[in-house]
């Protein structure tokens, strides 16, 4: 039985196939996931520390010499996701008020187009992407949370990253760049395990998703995702390729990342009027969250096989 070969098959299938079989678990038979000991430790509650020891992996691959090409990528991207939300969600604002077109408001749009999944990126740039596109994650971490859709909507009260959650993110990299950098050895033994961990990951990330949220989010959830992807992945991948990379970073960005759920109450914490409006774009962002995590590694795998071509004739 050749089930890799199999999986292969699938566009970001390595990452897709885990998602889509955590999502499945999650959504029929979650009661299998809470048996405690160590099925419950990896396969619900292992993302994070999965997604950790992944980036050591992967920084054992980032040469010192490709940190700076590496941040001008992941600001270009985070700042065009950022501006093209905004964009988008003033411009429903100013033409349907603030319940938006069917309850697509300016909300939902800003708050899930804004906001990029980091182990959605962090798995689709360690399988396609070079190593100036895995050094973009911590800029590209940013962007994982309420933090731009805070500042963008006025809450400036809420409007901040605290440092050690930056530095968090950045730790394991390092670690794994540090290794590499000083033993050569030491960055193939790393590196050949970040793929073995993708699966795994994926997996986990998956058993945070129920499929229910994506019923009730209903036509306008998967309309948010599919902008997400397509829309605010064309400007992605444009200016990823500008400032020199082969557009597989964007593409890996143009995702919702699941935390995106939680900034509707934020804002609504940060300004009370907006609560009907926040209250509606929930399930909206819920359902772009589960509508991209299936999308993005398609568009990812679709932009790195019309990218091989290029770098191939280059």
């Amino acid at each position: 039985m050749k089930l890799k070969q199999a999986i292969e098959k699938i566009p970001g299938g390595m990452m897709v196939v885990p998602l889509v079989a955590g999502t499945a678990l999650n959504t029929f038979a979650p009661q299998l996931l809470q048996i405690g000991g160590f099925t419950t430790a990896l396969f619900k509650q292992g993302a994070a520390p999965l997604i950790g020891a992944f980036l050591v992996c992967m920084g054992a691959g980032i040469s010192f010499s490709a940190a700076p090409k590496a941040i001008l990528q992941g600001g270009s991207i985070t700042l065009v996701k950022l501006l093209v939300a905004v964009a988008l969600g003033f411009t429903v604002d100013k033409l349907a008020g603030a319940g938006g077109f069917f309850g697509l408001s300016s909300v939902a749009i800003i708050a899930a187009m804004s906001n990029a999944n980091g182990g959605l990126y962090a798995a689709l740039v360690g399988e396609f992407g070079s190593e100036t596109d895995i050094g973009a994650i911590p800029l590209m971490s940013m962007s994982d949370g309420p933090f731009f859709t805070l500042i963008v909507l006025g809450a400036a009260g809420m409007a901040s990253i605290p440092f050690i959650s930056l530095v968090a993110v950045i730790v394991p990299l390092l670690v794994g760049m540090l290794l590499g950098n000083l033993d050569a050895e030491m960055r193939r033994f790393l590196t050949a395990g970040g793929p073995v961990l993708i699966p795994f990951f994926a997996f986990a990330l998956g058993t945070g998703i129920d499929l229910a949220m994506l019923l009730e989010g209903g036509i306008a959830g998967i309309v948010l995702g599919l902008l997400t992807t397509f829309l605010g992945g064309w400007f992605n991948v444009r200016v990823d390729r500008l400032v020199g990379g082969s557009g597989i970073a964007g593409a890996a960005a143009s995702s919702t990342a699941g935390n995106a759920v939680a900034t509707p109450l934020a804002i609504a914490q940060a300004d009370p009027s907006l609560l009907k409006v926040a209250s509606a774009a929930t399930p909206l962002i819920a359902a772009s969250v589960i509508t991209t995590a299936i999308l993005t590694p398609l568009f990812t795998s679709w932009i790195a096989k019309r990218s091989a071509p290029q770098e191939a004739k280059s």
